[in-house]
């Protein structure tokens, strides 16, 4: 058996992608703080290079042999770390937004969140392979199986929702959690049941954080008028919020992807890079891509994506052994709930999570985690019908 060979081109597909737009998107960002001229795009080529070698690599490996022992060494050593990170010296970590994300480390940063939610999804696919099945069972002895797993998932909601402040990847992580779940043998009924507790809890997250009711309020700035036009002025009278802040970071992301038209204006020629978009190396990728390359070129680079999740549910789809099975469905997840997180918050159809884009955003971690999830589905294939 072989090692599918067209979902590693394409993932090193959107890592070139992804090395490009670090050359042409972050150009005021460099000159604004006087980063070397080729700063971005050299530390994208090197984790770039290293992410494509890694997966190689990592598909080379035997998963009956190696695929449980890296999936919870990453799972037990970066739970451990996003522990102990907010108790060492500021000498040792960065800081974001008055939060604790990264360990620095010689040459560059780690972020332990990427890793762990490659971790996560391993031990959900474990644990679900050896705890539930389809066989029938009532609600109360699906909740007494599942409980469990709530339970490890509160402390992973403080880890990183309340120590790190960063609620948008416990969204993706309690997505992929229901969705998992699901397909390991729970009942419709628990999983509408856990959205419904999910959504609960995210309401709870939302107004218990000035800083999140206020990134909500300029969300529904961007969108109020087009929204309450379909409701009475009576109602809409109530639901309009009048002391919003200005959505500058809105805005500006729209009209760069309305000013790259159909064909786009050529990479490097973008214009709301040069100071108006921040971070549009990072959460604001697809922003700055679709100016530089127009609706054609954001359509070519969603395809290719879409093409790596279709790759890796077609190896789920054909592994028979359940982990493999439940893995690889995870790490196919991670990647959808992400992509469609950033790119449903750079058009404001839903508020910004600090979501990047996987594979295009500029980030060390975030793209050498993923390519450690894609290496291990990559070493699966091997094992899967294809």
């Amino acid at each position: 058996m072989t090692t599918d060979k067209t979902l590693f081109s394409l993932c090193a597909v959107a890592i070139f992608i992804g090395i490009v737009f670090s050359l042409s998107l972050p150009v005021f960002t460099t000159l604004f703080f006087d980063y070397a001229e080729y700063h971005f795009f050299v530390r994208q080529f090197s984790v770039g290079m290293l992410c494509v070698t890694l997966m190689w690599a990592l598909s080379r490996l035997n998963p009956d042999v190696y695929l449980k022992y890296i999936g919870f060494f990453i799972f037990i050593s970066c739970l451990l770390l996003m522990g102990i990170m907010h108790y060492l010296p500021e000498s040792m970590v960065t800081s974001a937004g008055g939060a604790k994300r990264w360990i620095r480390l010689p040459g560059f940063s780690l972020a332990p969140v990427e890793f762990f939610k490659i971790g996560f999804v391993y031990f959900l696919a474990w644990s679900f392979a050896r705890k539930l099945n389809e066989s029938k069972k009532t609600l109360k002895e699906e909740m007494q199986l599942i409980f469990p797993y709530i339970a490890v998932f509160m402390i992973v909601i403080y880890l990183i929702a309340v120590m790190q402040n960063d609620l948008g990847q416990v969204v993706v992580l309690a997505l992929t959690l229901a969705v998992m779940a699901f397909f390991a043998g729970t009942s419709l009924q628990l999983f509408m049941l856990a959205l419904l507790s999910s959504l609960f809890v995210f309401l709870i997250a939302i107004f218990t954080s000035t800083h999140r009711i206020i990134r909500i309020k300029t969300w529904w700035a961007t969108i109020q008028n087009m929204v309450l036009s379909f409701f009475p002025e009576s109602i809409a009278a109530v639901l309009r919020v009048e002391d919003a802040p200005e959505p500058y970071q809105i805005s500006h992301s729209l009209n760069a992807i309305k000013h790259g038209g159909l064909f786009g204006e050529g990479i490097g020629n973008g214009l709301f890079k040069l100071g108006y978009l921040s971070e549009v190396h990072t959460d604001f990728a697809l922003a700055g891509i679709a100016e530089e390359l127009g609706f054609l070129g954001v359509f070519a680079l969603t395809m290719v994506i879409v093409f790596i999740i279709y790759r890796i549910f077609r190896i789920a789809s054909r592994s028979y052994n359940k982990v493999y099975y439940l893995f690889s469905l995870g790490i196919g997840l991670l990647i959808t709930f992400s992509f469609l997180m950033n790119a449903y918050g750079i058009t404001s159809i839903t508020p910004i999570k600090g979501i990047s884009v996987p594979f295009i955003s500029y980030g060390g971690s975030s793209i050498l985690a993923l390519c450690v999830g894609i290496g291990m589905v990559l070493m699966i294939s091997k094992k899967a019908k294809l």
